[in-house]
């Protein structure tokens, strides 16, 4: 890729101090070195703004406590910048794409991408009329064993898909820690601001991960939120079923009050020819069993790595890789396709690939079907469909 002018010019709307994914998507922009952070407006609170981006070092005049006054300002910069990162609670995600978007700025946006699916197709249709970069990170779908795992279904390895099982299990939430003023608690079970509790927060992880690594539709779902903390107002266990329009059948679990388990995303895939088992706690093992056949363990940068994988491992088997690698192959694999937008870039990489707007619909309405069917006492819902 050419880089003629330098990184990519990147710029942060939330992520102040005492947030926890805002420096998670710093980190993962510069592990390749390819994006520097020049502006933000990293909080509503003018102190806190200023603040913040004082100690991450950004140039008084390039830190905001308006987003839409980084987006006017950067735009009218001839060193503005490139693309903007949206790491705010979720219900401020499209509004604040939205200006940057009517600004002419890329957007990479924290999932999921709005709290409603009519909000995400507005995006999706000022996207394709701008001609910008939305992506959306949904960062498991870049670690290297998951991009392995994809591979060996799309090549058939597996045969016809059977079952899919995934479940993304935490612990952190089995005790009413919002009411202690924990920032992060707070808000994820605030439902003006999360748009969903686990299954927005964790579930909708859970739904992309087994959506990008099977490639199938969803016929339809049957679900059940539940709110097991007394007096929690939004849902913090969720169950549901999948029927999959290939004929195959699954079932998605995520729980944020399973005592034992600190970040446990997890996907079992079956099919006619044998079966994959993948855990993010893990990330550098994929778990194969050919039917018939004793299981083998397929490891990062090891003997039986597909292309797909190799091409995202950093460094040599046995030196672990996990979260934060992984959220930085999604940079890496957006930074592609932003230098490939400058003048005079050769094209991107045909093999990096990131989720984008359109995915990011897809999850806003799984979201939507997940919790229309569990109001209306767990009847099957095509996602996409009024219910």
């Amino acid at each position: 890729m050419s880089r003629a002018s330098g990184r990519i010019r990147l710029g942060m709307v939330g992520g102040g101090e005492g947030g926890f994914i805002g420096a998670v998507h710093r980190y993962a922009a510069r592990i390749d070195d390819q994006f520097e952070l020049v502006a933000g407006a990293l909080s509503s609170n003018p102190e806190k703004a200023l603040r913040s981006g004082l100690a991450l070092g950004l140039a008084a005049d390039r830190i905001y406590a308006d987003y839409r006054d980084m987006a006017r300002a950067e735009s009218a910069r001839p060193d503005g910048i490139e693309a903007v990162s949206i790491v705010t609670p979720n219900h401020l995600h499209a509004p604040v794409a939205r200006a940057f978007l009517d600004a002419g700025i890329h957007v990479i946006c924290d999932k999921p991408v709005t709290t409603t699916s009519a909000d995400a197709r507005a995006l999706c249709e000022l996207v394709r009329k701008n001609g910008l970069l939305f992506a959306v990170t949904h960062n498991y779908s870049a670690n290297a064993m998951v991009r392995q795992a994809r591979q060996m279904v799309q090549e058939g390895q597996l045969g016809e898909l059977r079952v899919v099982q995934v479940e993304y299990v935490q612990d952190w939430l089995a005790e009413p820690i919002e009411l202690d003023g924990q920032k992060q608690a707070a808000w994820r079970t605030d439902p003006a601001q999360s748009g969903g509790g686990a299954i927005g927060d964790i579930g909708s992880h859970a739904w992309q991960l087994a959506d990008f690594i099977t490639g199938l539709d969803i016929e339809s779902l049957c679900a059940e939120l539940s709110s097991l903390v007394p007096g929690r107002r939004i849902d913090d266990n969720v169950q549901v079923m999948l029927r999959y329009a290939n004929g195959a059948r699954g079932s998605l679990w995520a729980s944020q009050v399973a005592p034992g388990h600190g970040n446990d995303l997890s996907i079992r895939v079956y099919g006619s020819k044998g079966g994959l088992h993948w855990r993010q706690e893990q990330p550098d093992v994929l778990h194969w069993t050919p039917l018939g056949e004793p299981t083998r363990l397929i490891s990062r940068n090891g003997a039986g790595t597909l292309p797909a994988a190799a091409r995202l491992a950093r460094i040599p088997g046995g030196h672990p890789e996990g979260y934060l690698e992984a959220f930085g192959n999604l940079y890496r694999e957006i930074a592609a396709s932003l230098f490939a937008r400058r003048p005079g870039s050769v094209p991107a990489d045909p093999a990096a690939e990131f989720p984008d707007v359109e995915d990011g619909l897809r999850g806003v309405q799984f979201i939507e079907a997940v919790q229309a069917s569990s109001r209306a006492g767990g009847v099957w819902l095509k996602p996409g469909e009024p219910g």
